[in-house]
Protein backbone atom coordinates (compact mmCIF):
# COMPACT_ATOMS: atom_id res chain seq x y z
CA UNK A 1 0.00 0.00 0.00
CA UNK A 2 1.32 3.55 -1.14
CA UNK A 3 -0.46 7.04 -0.72
CA UNK A 4 -2.15 8.80 2.04
CA UNK A 5 -3.21 8.49 5.70
CA UNK A 6 -5.68 6.02 6.86
CA UNK A 7 -7.64 7.08 9.84
CA UNK A 8 -6.79 3.46 11.55
CA UNK A 9 -2.96 3.85 10.86
CA UNK A 10 -3.12 7.29 12.24
CA UNK A 11 -4.58 5.85 15.44
CA UNK A 12 -1.60 3.87 15.94
CA UNK A 13 0.63 6.86 15.94
CA UNK A 14 -1.78 8.50 19.27
CA UNK A 15 0.94 8.95 21.80
CA UNK A 16 4.03 8.60 19.51
CA UNK A 17 6.74 10.79 19.99
CA UNK A 18 8.82 11.75 17.06
CA UNK A 19 12.61 10.29 16.43
CA UNK A 20 15.55 11.76 15.21
CA UNK A 21 15.59 12.59 11.84
CA UNK A 22 18.12 9.47 10.83
CA UNK A 23 15.49 7.06 12.17
CA UNK A 24 17.45 5.88 15.48
CA UNK A 25 18.17 7.60 18.62
CA UNK A 26 21.73 5.63 19.53
CA UNK A 27 23.75 6.94 16.95
CA UNK A 28 23.67 4.32 14.47
CA UNK A 29 23.66 5.50 11.03
CA UNK A 30 20.65 6.73 8.82
CA UNK A 31 17.80 3.68 8.61
CA UNK A 32 18.09 3.90 5.03
CA UNK A 33 21.36 2.41 5.01
CA UNK A 34 20.53 -0.46 7.83
CA UNK A 35 21.21 -4.24 6.80
CA UNK A 36 18.10 -5.75 7.00
CA UNK A 37 16.65 -9.99 6.73
CA UNK A 38 13.05 -10.45 5.75
CA UNK A 39 12.15 -13.49 7.73
CA UNK A 40 8.89 -15.58 7.04
CA UNK A 41 7.48 -19.22 6.30
CA UNK A 42 7.97 -18.28 2.68
CA UNK A 43 3.89 -17.52 1.85
CA UNK A 44 3.18 -15.19 -0.48
CA UNK A 45 0.94 -13.69 1.82
CA UNK A 46 4.00 -12.70 4.56
CA UNK A 47 6.77 -12.82 2.43
CA UNK A 48 5.04 -9.39 -0.08
CA UNK A 49 3.95 -7.80 3.08
CA UNK A 50 7.79 -8.13 4.19
CA UNK A 51 9.27 -7.35 1.29
CA UNK A 52 6.66 -4.39 0.67
CA UNK A 53 7.33 -2.37 4.46
CA UNK A 54 11.60 -3.12 3.32
CA UNK A 55 10.92 -1.74 -0.14
CA UNK A 56 8.99 1.55 1.40
CA UNK A 57 11.81 2.26 3.24
CA UNK A 58 14.31 1.59 1.07
CA UNK A 59 16.32 -1.02 2.33
CA UNK A 60 18.34 -3.48 0.41
CA UNK A 61 17.13 -6.81 2.70
CA UNK A 62 18.21 -10.36 2.46
CA UNK A 63 14.99 -12.45 2.53
CA UNK A 64 15.06 -15.73 4.45
CA UNK A 65 13.08 -18.48 4.58
CA UNK A 66 12.37 -20.19 7.76
CA UNK A 67 11.52 -23.18 8.18
CA UNK A 68 10.69 -24.71 11.32
CA UNK A 69 11.74 -28.22 13.16
CA UNK A 70 9.41 -29.67 15.78
CA UNK A 71 8.01 -29.24 18.23
CA UNK A 72 8.82 -25.50 17.42
CA UNK A 73 6.55 -25.32 14.02
CA UNK A 74 3.93 -25.66 17.26
CA UNK A 75 5.15 -23.36 19.71
CA UNK A 76 6.41 -20.51 17.34
CA UNK A 77 6.80 -17.84 18.01
CA UNK A 78 8.20 -19.05 21.33
CA UNK A 79 12.26 -20.77 20.78
CA UNK A 80 14.87 -22.00 22.51
CA UNK A 81 17.93 -19.92 23.68
CA UNK A 82 19.69 -20.17 20.76
CA UNK A 83 17.12 -19.70 17.60
CA UNK A 84 19.60 -22.02 15.29
CA UNK A 85 17.98 -25.21 17.09
CA UNK A 86 14.33 -24.28 16.06
CA UNK A 87 15.41 -24.60 12.37
CA UNK A 88 15.85 -26.65 9.61
CA UNK A 89 19.53 -27.45 9.27
CA UNK A 90 19.69 -25.53 5.62
CA UNK A 91 17.95 -22.28 7.39
CA UNK A 92 20.32 -22.49 10.38
CA UNK A 93 23.23 -22.11 8.49
CA UNK A 94 22.13 -19.02 7.30
CA UNK A 95 22.67 -16.95 9.98
CA UNK A 96 26.23 -16.06 11.27
CA UNK A 97 27.36 -12.86 11.80
CA UNK A 98 27.34 -10.22 10.66
CA UNK A 99 23.93 -9.78 12.06
CA UNK A 100 21.47 -7.18 10.38
CA UNK A 101 20.63 -3.97 11.98
CA UNK A 102 17.33 -4.69 11.38
CA UNK A 103 14.74 -7.69 11.10
CA UNK A 104 11.15 -7.57 10.06
CA UNK A 105 9.45 -10.61 10.50
CA UNK A 106 5.68 -11.55 9.31
CA UNK A 107 3.64 -14.88 10.95
CA UNK A 108 4.44 -17.10 13.47
CA UNK A 109 7.37 -18.15 12.07
CA UNK A 110 9.03 -14.99 11.30
CA UNK A 111 8.24 -13.71 14.51
CA UNK A 112 10.15 -17.03 16.30
CA UNK A 113 13.09 -16.00 14.01
CA UNK A 114 13.10 -12.41 14.14
CA UNK A 115 13.09 -12.56 18.48
CA UNK A 116 16.12 -15.44 18.21
CA UNK A 117 17.95 -13.43 16.04
CA UNK A 118 17.79 -10.54 18.38
CA UNK A 119 19.24 -12.62 21.22
CA UNK A 120 22.10 -14.04 18.60
CA UNK A 121 22.88 -10.21 18.20
CA UNK A 122 23.22 -9.32 21.74
CA UNK A 123 20.23 -6.55 21.05
CA UNK A 124 21.84 -4.99 18.56
CA UNK A 125 19.44 -6.00 15.75
CA UNK A 126 16.06 -4.38 16.21
CA UNK A 127 12.86 -5.98 15.41
CA UNK A 128 9.65 -5.34 13.73
CA UNK A 129 7.05 -8.08 13.05
CA UNK A 130 4.35 -7.89 11.04
CA UNK A 131 0.81 -9.71 11.79
CA UNK A 132 -0.08 -10.36 15.32
CA UNK A 133 2.31 -13.40 16.74
CA UNK A 134 0.14 -14.08 19.67
CA UNK A 135 2.50 -14.46 22.20
CA UNK A 136 5.86 -12.13 23.29
CA UNK A 137 4.52 -9.16 21.85
CA UNK A 138 5.99 -6.97 24.09
CA UNK A 139 9.39 -8.23 22.90
CA UNK A 140 9.69 -6.76 19.51
CA UNK A 141 10.60 -2.80 18.75
CA UNK A 142 7.24 -2.46 16.47
CA UNK A 143 4.60 -4.92 16.04
CA UNK A 144 2.40 -3.69 12.55
CA UNK A 145 -0.99 -5.59 12.94
CA UNK A 146 -4.77 -4.97 11.43
CA UNK A 147 -7.36 -2.64 13.65
CA UNK A 148 -9.44 -6.02 13.66
CA UNK A 149 -7.08 -8.12 15.92
CA UNK A 150 -7.96 -5.45 19.02
CA UNK A 151 -4.37 -4.61 20.04
CA UNK A 152 -3.13 -1.47 21.71
CA UNK A 153 0.44 -0.31 22.99
CA UNK A 154 3.45 1.38 22.70
CA UNK A 155 5.05 -0.69 20.39
CA UNK A 156 1.57 -1.45 18.02
CA UNK A 157 1.30 0.17 14.59
CA UNK A 158 -2.46 -0.42 13.17
CA UNK A 159 -3.15 -0.92 9.94
CA UNK A 160 -7.11 -1.63 8.56
CA UNK A 161 -5.71 -4.19 6.32
CA UNK A 162 -2.68 -5.87 5.35
CA UNK A 163 0.83 -4.13 3.43
CA UNK A 164 1.12 -3.60 -0.17
CA UNK A 165 3.19 -1.47 -2.49
CA UNK A 166 0.18 -0.98 -4.81
CA UNK A 167 0.15 2.51 -5.82
CA UNK A 168 -0.59 4.51 -9.17
CA UNK A 169 2.75 3.59 -10.13
CA UNK A 170 2.24 -0.10 -9.44
CA UNK A 171 -1.10 0.04 -11.87
CA UNK A 172 0.90 1.81 -14.46
CA UNK A 173 3.65 -0.79 -14.56
CA UNK A 174 1.12 -3.37 -15.29
CA UNK A 175 -1.11 -2.21 -17.86
CA UNK A 176 2.13 -1.67 -19.79
CA UNK A 177 2.89 -5.25 -18.94
CA UNK A 178 0.22 -6.76 -19.69
CA UNK A 179 -1.35 -4.24 -22.68
CA UNK A 180 -3.47 -6.79 -24.69
CA UNK A 181 -5.81 -6.95 -21.36
CA UNK A 182 -6.76 -3.19 -22.12
CA UNK A 183 -8.36 -4.27 -25.82
CA UNK A 184 -11.34 -6.42 -23.76
CA UNK A 185 -14.67 -5.14 -23.45
CA UNK A 186 -15.16 -2.37 -21.02
CA UNK A 187 -16.41 -2.91 -18.40
CA UNK A 188 -13.39 -4.63 -17.58
CA UNK A 189 -14.24 -7.00 -14.41
CA UNK A 190 -11.29 -8.40 -12.10
CA UNK A 191 -12.52 -11.30 -10.28
CA UNK A 192 -9.70 -12.20 -7.46
CA UNK A 193 -10.53 -15.91 -6.04
CA UNK A 194 -8.80 -17.29 -2.91
CA UNK A 195 -9.76 -20.41 -1.32
CA UNK A 196 -11.93 -21.89 1.59
CA UNK A 197 -10.81 -21.11 5.21
CA UNK A 198 -12.45 -20.83 8.37
CA UNK A 199 -13.73 -17.31 7.84
CA UNK A 200 -15.40 -18.40 4.62
CA UNK A 201 -17.09 -21.85 3.51
CA UNK A 202 -15.74 -20.80 -0.41
CA UNK A 203 -17.19 -23.95 -2.28
CA UNK A 204 -19.20 -24.79 -5.42
CA UNK A 205 -22.59 -22.97 -3.98
CA UNK A 206 -21.03 -19.81 -3.28
CA UNK A 207 -19.06 -19.86 -6.66
CA UNK A 208 -22.27 -20.91 -8.02
CA UNK A 209 -24.20 -17.87 -6.41
CA UNK A 210 -21.25 -15.59 -7.56
CA UNK A 211 -21.63 -16.98 -11.09
CA UNK A 212 -25.31 -16.20 -11.26
CA UNK A 213 -24.98 -12.24 -10.90
CA UNK A 214 -21.73 -12.14 -13.02
CA UNK A 215 -23.20 -13.83 -15.76
CA UNK A 216 -26.08 -10.85 -15.59
CA UNK A 217 -23.04 -8.71 -16.34
CA UNK A 218 -22.12 -10.48 -19.43
CA UNK A 219 -25.15 -10.28 -21.06
CA UNK A 220 -24.37 -6.51 -20.83
CA UNK A 221 -21.23 -6.49 -22.64
CA UNK A 222 -18.53 -6.88 -19.48
CA UNK A 223 -15.15 -8.83 -20.18
CA UNK A 224 -13.77 -11.10 -16.85
CA UNK A 225 -9.74 -10.83 -15.90
CA UNK A 226 -10.22 -14.02 -13.13
CA UNK A 227 -7.30 -14.98 -11.13
CA UNK A 228 -7.11 -18.12 -9.04
CA UNK A 229 -5.02 -18.59 -6.05
CA UNK A 230 -2.56 -21.27 -5.04
CA UNK A 231 -5.44 -22.13 -2.11
CA UNK A 232 -8.35 -22.02 -4.69
CA UNK A 233 -9.20 -26.04 -4.99
CA UNK A 234 -8.05 -27.26 -8.36
CA UNK A 235 -11.84 -28.88 -9.17
CA UNK A 236 -13.25 -25.25 -8.19
CA UNK A 237 -10.77 -23.69 -10.48
CA UNK A 238 -11.63 -25.90 -13.45
CA UNK A 239 -15.68 -25.49 -12.48
CA UNK A 240 -14.52 -21.66 -12.84
CA UNK A 241 -12.51 -22.35 -16.10
CA UNK A 242 -15.06 -23.83 -17.48
CA UNK A 243 -17.64 -21.05 -16.63
CA UNK A 244 -15.22 -18.03 -17.97
CA UNK A 245 -14.72 -19.94 -21.27
CA UNK A 246 -18.15 -18.34 -22.53
CA UNK A 247 -17.18 -14.88 -21.88
CA UNK A 248 -14.53 -12.56 -23.08
CA UNK A 249 -11.61 -12.31 -21.32
CA UNK A 250 -8.85 -14.31 -19.52
CA UNK A 251 -8.48 -16.95 -17.01
CA UNK A 252 -5.05 -17.52 -14.97
CA UNK A 253 -5.22 -20.82 -12.22
CA UNK A 254 -0.80 -21.31 -12.61
CA UNK A 255 1.88 -21.16 -14.43
CA UNK A 256 0.21 -23.29 -17.09
CA UNK A 257 -1.53 -20.51 -17.92
CA UNK A 258 1.21 -18.39 -18.84
CA UNK A 259 2.99 -15.52 -16.80
CA UNK A 260 0.97 -14.10 -13.80
CA UNK A 261 -0.65 -11.39 -15.07
CA UNK A 262 -2.11 -10.28 -11.77
CA UNK A 263 -0.49 -6.52 -11.77
CA UNK A 264 -2.14 -6.01 -15.24
CA UNK A 265 -5.78 -7.41 -14.07
CA UNK A 266 -5.66 -5.01 -11.23
CA UNK A 267 -4.12 -2.23 -13.44
CA UNK A 268 -6.75 -2.39 -16.54
CA UNK A 269 -9.59 -3.49 -13.88
CA UNK A 270 -12.88 -0.95 -14.02
CA UNK A 271 -14.46 -3.08 -11.51
CA UNK A 272 -13.41 -6.28 -9.02
CA UNK A 273 -14.78 -8.72 -7.83
CA UNK A 274 -13.33 -10.55 -4.52
CA UNK A 275 -13.90 -13.36 -2.60
CA UNK A 276 -13.97 -12.46 0.89
CA UNK A 277 -11.40 -15.35 2.59
CA UNK A 278 -8.31 -12.96 2.10
CA UNK A 279 -7.25 -10.36 4.37
CA UNK A 280 -4.36 -9.34 1.30
CA UNK A 281 -7.16 -10.11 -1.61
CA UNK A 282 -9.45 -7.77 -0.04
CA UNK A 283 -7.25 -5.19 0.75
CA UNK A 284 -5.29 -5.52 -2.96
CA UNK A 285 -8.51 -5.19 -4.12
CA UNK A 286 -8.97 -2.01 -2.34
CA UNK A 287 -5.78 -0.34 -3.09
CA UNK A 288 -6.60 0.17 -6.64
CA UNK A 289 -9.39 3.11 -6.04
CA UNK A 290 -12.23 0.97 -8.26
CA UNK A 291 -15.18 -0.21 -7.12
CA UNK A 292 -15.23 -3.35 -5.04
CA UNK A 293 -18.05 -5.75 -4.83
CA UNK A 294 -18.34 -8.68 -2.55
CA UNK A 295 -21.18 -11.62 -3.43
CA UNK A 296 -22.54 -12.45 -0.14
CA UNK A 297 -20.54 -10.90 2.19
CA UNK A 298 -22.91 -11.97 5.44
CA UNK A 299 -21.52 -15.24 5.33
CA UNK A 300 -17.66 -14.49 6.32
CA UNK A 301 -17.02 -14.69 9.65
CA UNK A 302 -14.16 -14.37 12.23
CA UNK A 303 -11.75 -11.62 11.87
CA UNK A 304 -12.30 -11.34 8.54
CA UNK A 305 -15.67 -10.57 8.82
CA UNK A 306 -14.74 -7.34 11.64
CA UNK A 307 -12.04 -6.25 8.40
CA UNK A 308 -14.92 -6.52 5.77
CA UNK A 309 -17.22 -4.76 7.58
CA UNK A 310 -14.62 -1.88 7.99
CA UNK A 311 -13.74 -1.62 4.90
CA UNK A 312 -17.70 -1.37 3.55
CA UNK A 313 -18.29 0.65 6.60
CA UNK A 314 -15.25 3.28 4.79
CA UNK A 315 -17.35 3.01 1.64
CA UNK A 316 -14.52 0.99 -0.31
CA UNK A 317 -16.98 -2.59 -0.47
CA UNK A 318 -20.35 -3.39 -1.67
CA UNK A 319 -22.28 -6.07 -1.84
CA UNK A 320 -22.07 -7.73 -5.23
CA UNK A 321 -25.82 -6.94 -7.28
CA UNK A 322 -26.54 -7.54 -10.71
CA UNK A 323 -27.84 -3.71 -10.74
CA UNK A 324 -23.93 -2.56 -10.72
CA UNK A 325 -24.05 1.40 -9.82
CA UNK A 326 -20.94 2.86 -10.04
CA UNK A 327 -19.38 4.52 -6.87
CA UNK A 328 -15.92 5.86 -5.90
CA UNK A 329 -13.49 5.71 -2.59
CA UNK A 330 -10.12 6.54 -1.91
CA UNK A 331 -7.78 4.06 -2.63
CA UNK A 332 -6.39 2.66 0.57
CA UNK A 333 -2.73 3.10 0.75
CA UNK A 334 -1.61 2.78 4.18
CA UNK A 335 2.36 1.85 3.59
CA UNK A 336 3.96 5.44 3.45
CA UNK A 337 2.09 6.13 7.06
CA UNK A 338 2.87 2.40 8.36
CA UNK A 339 6.98 3.48 7.26
CA UNK A 340 6.67 6.86 8.86
CA UNK A 341 5.14 5.31 12.19
CA UNK A 342 8.14 2.00 12.49
CA UNK A 343 10.64 5.06 11.83
CA UNK A 344 9.35 6.91 14.89
CA UNK A 345 9.26 3.63 16.72
CA UNK A 346 12.96 2.42 15.81
CA UNK A 347 13.85 5.98 16.89
CA UNK A 348 13.36 5.61 20.34
CA UNK A 349 15.64 3.99 23.16
CA UNK A 350 15.44 0.46 22.54
CA UNK A 351 12.32 -0.87 24.78
CA UNK A 352 11.43 2.65 26.18
CA UNK A 353 7.68 1.89 25.99
CA UNK A 354 7.00 -1.31 24.37
CA UNK A 355 3.38 -2.94 25.13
Amino acid sequence: MAGGRSDSVSAGLAGVSRGHDDGIGDGRRDVARWTCWLLSDGAAGNRNQAQALAGAMALDARPITIRLRRPWSWLAPTGPGDVRRALMPEVAELLVPPWPDLAIGCGRAGALATLGLARLSGGGTRTVQILDPRRHRQRFDALVVPAHDGLSGGNVITTLGGLNDIDDAWLARGRQAFPHLGTLPSPRVAVLVGGPTRALALDAAYVDGLLSTLEQWAGHGASFLVTCSRRTPPVLAGHLRQRFAAWPGVFWAGPEDGDNPYAGLLGWAERIVVTPDSANLLTEACATGVPVRVHEPARVRGKMAGLLQALMASGRVRPLQVDFQEFSAPPLRELPAVVAAVRQRLGRSAGADRL
